[in-house]
């Protein structure tokens, strides 16, 4: 069948000057509004040493504690209590409104109970959730320990041994 066309020949007619008017020209989409949120103080200055990576956008924030539903109800959590870098507070709610991503980061072993309250809070509003444990050589049972209690609430869940992973994950993540 000489003189047919085949897929090369249809690919360079979409390629002509005519169909390059419908070429998109700008990048594909634009930094995320991300919150990223450690779980306590040794995460927190893990997230401080790789926060140079995150885009205009992120907000980088500690957990400070949950809050509860009342007396009666201790066991749920409405909110959270989260630590800005400036030292202020804010509500985990009032910081999603607008949120696209948040990324909670734990070290190996970290108290991660704030992982249910932040993972059910971004389920409802419908915001993709990643999580990443860093751990060390020598801490798999920790690791363990954090990483199943991690699953349940994260889209996403990463195990780094070492900080330097963690700037390519939320570049990756346009945090």
């Amino acid at each position: 069948m000489q003189g047919s066309p085949t897929m090369l020949g249809r690919c360079a007619v979409a390629a002509t000057a005519a169909e390059a008017r419908f070429r998109v020209d700008y990048p594909n989409s634009g930094p995320r509004a991300s919150r990223i949120v450690a779980f306590d103080a040794e995460s927190a200055a893990v997230m401080r040493r790789v926060a140079a990576g995150t885009s205009a956008g992120a907000h980088l924030l500690t957990f400070a504690g949950t809050i509860g539903a009342g007396e009666g109800l201790g066991a749920l959590h409405l909110d959270a209590r989260l630590r800005r870098e400036d030292g202020g507070t804010v509500l985990l709610g009032d910081e999603l409104a607008g949120a696209d991503v948040v990324v909670m980061i734990a070290t190996a072993g970290s108290d991660v109970g704030a992982a249910a309250v932040i993972g059910n809070a971004c389920a409802v509003r419908g915001i993709m959730t990643t999580a990443l444990v860093v751990a060390g050589p020598g801490e798999r049972p920790a690791v363990v320990a954090t990483v199943a209690a991690l699953r349940p609430f994260a889209t996403m869940l990463v195990m780094a041994t070492g900080e330097e992973y963690i700037p390519e994950m939320l570049t990756a993540l346009r945090a």
